[in-house]
């Protein structure tokens, strides 16, 4: 999800993915690489995660106060959509949380919430995408938090970030439930630069000893529709020592794909949208991971939902798996997004035709 400025259980709004604004607060803010190692079940053309974004950790202002500006999945946020079939959820959070100093140790409550969070789901036998929501840049204490900083700059060079990474391997290293998403979203940044600062990233994180699979997006916010337009070609060439990473990429159902309107412009789009970015990882042997996703509760916007779903599962050979924006219980009951229960307890159309979808997948698992 684009940058947003939340306020936890703020007044009903229409509010939109990229733009969740608050009254008073300022933003909060040569030749292709190693291909990912693939489980057994996706060499067999078994689509492995079904997931949903469980949104908090990226919200309100720096540093924030956890459960007043910020918060993580409850137990009971897991439960849901655990019972409904899901088998994974993607847990945003920012950097500046967990490491406010750079290159110094994690502050350990932090840590503690989201290793809670890991633990919790993974005995609901869930795996955790831990997404660093940060668009490729953060904010220092030097300034007050006031001025975002790209990695790669003078102020957080791409050192400062490796170092992150690895302190993020040591953390959680040992849990084979752990997904890394290195970074959501990068904009603002050139393609071999982001190329250059990913591989160092990643370097970090296996010299630390992490295994686990590692979605590596690329610039221009990560879009499928613009995969190739923004020279994101370039992260053919990601080198990851333990060859298990796969691309992740979002995409939306509006005239730009940018989420900031429910209504999908066809009952198609999503799966033309992602098309020519799945020929390019069927053409160099990459996988992918569909990271957001999501639509509106009219009709088109639904079917362009079943659509994409289908297309998705149907080419397995590719996707790993997908995540739908966005479940969270601090959503105001009429964020366009939204995937928690109404106020009066129904299950939302958009969850119903995911979970459908889950199921089919964990069916497929057995």
């Amino acid at each position: 999800m684009a940058p947003t400025n939340n306020v936890p259980r703020a007044p009903a709004l229409q509010l939109t993915r990229r733009s969740v604004i608050c009254a008073g607060l300022a933003v909060a803010a040569g030749g292709v690489g190693s291909r990912a190692s693939l489980s057994t079940d996706a060499e067999n053309g078994k689509r492995l995660f079904a997931g949903v974004s469980l949104a908090g950790g990226e919200f309100g202002k720096l540093p924030g106060k956890y459960g007043t500006d910020y918060n993580y999945p409850s137990p009971a946020d897991i439960d849901y959509y655990a019972q409904l079939g899901f088998n994974l959820i993607r847990v945003p959070f920012r950097w500046e949380r967990l490491q406010p100093m750079l290159g110094a140790p994690f502050v350990a409550a932090d840590q503690a919430l989201l290793t809670v969070v890991v633990e919790y789901a993974a005995s609901k036998g869930l795996h955790v995408v831990l997404d660093t929501h940060n668009y490729a840049r953060r904010r220092l204490v030097d300034d007050g938090w006031a001025a975002d900083h790209i990695i790669g700059s003078k102020l957080v060079p791409t050192a400062a970030f490796a170092d992150f990474c690895a302190r993020l391997a040591g953390a959680f290293n040992g849990s084979e439930s752990v997904i890394f998403g290195l970074m959501n979203e990068p904009w603002g940044i050139e393609p071999e630069d982001w190329l250059a600062i990913a591989n160092e990233a990643i370097g970090a994180l296996r010299h630390e000893g992490a295994s686990q699979l590692v979605l590596v997006p690329g610039i221009s916010y990560t879009g499928a529709h613009s995969w190739v337009s923004a020279r994101n070609i370039a992260m053919g060439n990601v080198v990851d020592p333990a060859n298990n990473f796969a691309f992740e990429v979002h995409q939306y159902f509006d005239p730009d794909s940018s989420g900031t309107s429910p209504t999908a412009v066809g009952v198609s789009i999503g799966s033309k949208r992602i098309e020519g970015f799945q020929r390019w990882c069927r053409q160099n042997g990459f996988k992918a991971f569909l990271g957001e996703f999501a639509a509106g509760a009219d009709e088109t916007s639904l079917a362009a939902l079943n659509d994409i779903c289908r297309t998705l599962q149907a080419n397995s050979d590719v996707w790993l798996g997908w995540a739908a924006w966005a479940g969270g219980s601090w959503w105001p009951d009429d964020y366009i997004f939204t995937l928690e229960p109404t106020k009066g307890g129904q299950m939302r159309p958009q969850t119903r035709i995911l979970a459908s979808y889950a199921r089919h997948t964990a069916a497929k698992r057995t």
